[in-house]
């Protein structure tokens, strides 16, 4: 009889045990699925729920000649925030290395743009490359040894709004140009 009453302690018990193994097992997942009483800083969580706004650029490449305009291209572009966009335009012109070997050299127009938070502002970062013959004539016949002129206009600034602003100026060295990049940007709704 003994051996019954040993046998079913141990049942008992082992149920006993189970009992709180589940119970301990459900209050640490009832735990789990309280909130955090942890906070992030306010920045933190503007920043990750920022929601995503729409910007339309206009861009304008302007020339200059003696301090009179004499040019003006341009181009535009939607951009969200916290993304980037590019324009290019342009020729892939052929240059030959050697034997049949041939590297393609961009010419033409590339502006790339990105809006994006840097310290809790709104930033636009622009860069421009602009490319051309040095002799117009050039471009019509394939020249082994394409004489380029260019110029890089970029810089970062807080992101302007509903107003023109020159992001940079450059002066061409072989002439009295001059050459501007110029950015409007208005957010869209």
């Amino acid at each position: 009889m003994s051996r019954k009453i040993l046998f079913y302690s141990i049942v008992i018990l082992g149920l006993g045990f189970g009992g709180q193994t589940r119970i301990g097992f459900a209050q640490e997942n009832a735990n789990a699925a309280k909130p955090s009483t942890q906070t992030e800083p306010v920045d933190d969580i503007r920043t990750k729920w920022k929601p995503v706004e729409a910007y339309h650029l206009d861009f304008s490449i302007n020339e200059f000649e003696d301090g009179k305009k004499i040019n003006s291209r341009q181009y535009s572009t939607n951009l969200n925030s916290n993304d980037s966009s590019e324009i290019k335009i342009g020729t892939r012109v052929p240059v030959e290395e050697g034997e049949g070997k041939f590297e393609y050299l961009d010419v033409g127009t590339n502006i790339s743009a990105r809006i994006g938070e840097q310290r809790g502002q709104t930033v636009l970062t622009v860069r421009a490359d602009i490319s051309n013959f040095a002799v117009p004539e050039q471009g019509e016949k394939r020249d082994p040894h394409p004489i380029l002129r260019q110029f890089r206009i970029g810089g970062a600034t807080l992101l302007p709004l509903g107003k023109p602003m020159i992001i940079g100026s450059v002066d061409d060295p072989n002439s009295k140009r001059q050459y501007q990049l110029e950015v409007t940007v208005t957010k869209l709704k």
